[in-house]
């Protein structure tokens, strides 16, 4: 995990690389992809899957590239933090694959994202600094995000593995999540490019894993009933958290504004959408009282990240566009 000025990619670097850049967009665009789903947009959200899809393609051409092209790069990016976007891309892809139905799918994926987290995850840890990024919360995202993959699977198969199993990583992913936290750079809420805002996406990341291992408690298997309340507690504790996360740095990005487009954006587009899935997930376990207010905020906050994602997309445009523009002859 590298420090605040170590590593490269995004997000949490000073020269952002293509492949961590596609990570990031994948996160971004899975997220809300699925957050669209949830509110009844599948239009949206299919196109949007389309996007995420089409930036998982890039993501591997990339890796594979740089693996047997330039392998000293392929090291080097390996170690840093940034690297775990595509683990976590390729786990928010699966996830919203199988909300279509596609379990084949999310079965291969979950299987790509668990040998690249068992691969970068401790190379990732080894480099953590005394101070650190807001990327360094990718360890926490990539971690949980396996959880949430493996709780959706076992809901849309009845495959009740990989139930146990998010339940250690929802442990070592808050684990992690601490482990960062102790090392933050908090001048980052002032300084920061967009990948700050991972201190609140790996909070609901976190809540979102809590929240599907609530869901699954309901049913087979037995022992998982009496974990259902404390669970339920957890999510909610994790939830508020990450909401008053997302208020600090909402009002320290008002502060501080940074309008320009820095391709670390995609890393404050992904806790957007994250928190608000987590929050429209919780209201699905909550109670009546609980979930009229809840449910409201989670549509809320969707729309926001849509609306951010689409400004994101539009930055990374006009870049793509001045860039082929300085190369034509």
């Amino acid at each position: 995990m590298e420090s605040r000025t170590q590593g490269a990619g995004v997000p949490g670097s000073r020269r952002p690389r293509v492949g961590p850049v596609a990570g990031a967009a994948v996160m971004a665009t899975g997220i809300v992809s699925v957050g669209c789903h949830l509110v009844g947009a599948e239009v949206l959200s299919r196109v949007l899957l389309g996007v995420a899809a089409v930036g998982w393609v890039v993501l591997v051409g990339v890796f594979l590239g740089h693996f047997f092209g330039e392998r000293e790069q392929w090291w080097a990016e390996s170690r840093t933090a940034a690297s775990l976007t595509g683990v976590a891309g390729t786990a928010v892809v699966g996830t919203r694959s199988v909300l279509l139905g596609w379990t084949t799918v999310g079965w291969v994926l979950l299987g790509v994202a668990a040998v690249s987290w068992v691969g970068l995850l401790p190379q990732v840890v080894r480099r953590l600094g005394r101070r650190v990024p807001g990327s360094a919360y990718l360890t926490c995202v990539a971690t949980q995000s396996l959880g949430v993959l493996g709780a959706t699977l076992a809901a849309a198969t009845g495959v009740t593995w990989p139930l146990p199993v998010a339940v250690v990583l929802l442990v070592a992913g808050f684990g992690l999540y601490v482990l960062v936290l102790l090392h933050f750079d908090f001048h980052q809420l002032k300084e920061g490019a967009g990948d700050h805002w991972v201190a609140c996406g790996a909070l609901a990341i976190s809540a979102l894993a809590a929240g599907k291992l609530t869901a699954a408690s309901g049913g087979p298997p037995k022992w998982a009933e009496p974990l259902r309340p404390w669970l339920l507690a957890v999510t909610f504790v994790l939830l508020l958290a990450a909401l008053a996360w997302y208020a600090v740095i909402a009002v320290a990005e008002l502060r501080w504004p940074r309008p320009a487009y820095d391709p670390r954006r995609w890393a404050t587009v992904f806790p957007l959408g994250m928190t608000a899935v987590a929050a429209l997930t919780a209201a699905g376990e909550a109670g009546p009282a609980t979930s009229g207010w809840l449910e409201p905020l989670g549509r809320v906050l969707l729309w926001v990240a849509v609306a951010v994602w689409a400004l994101v997309a539009a930055g990374l445009v006009r870049r793509l566009a001045r860039g082929a523009l300085r190369r034509t002859p």
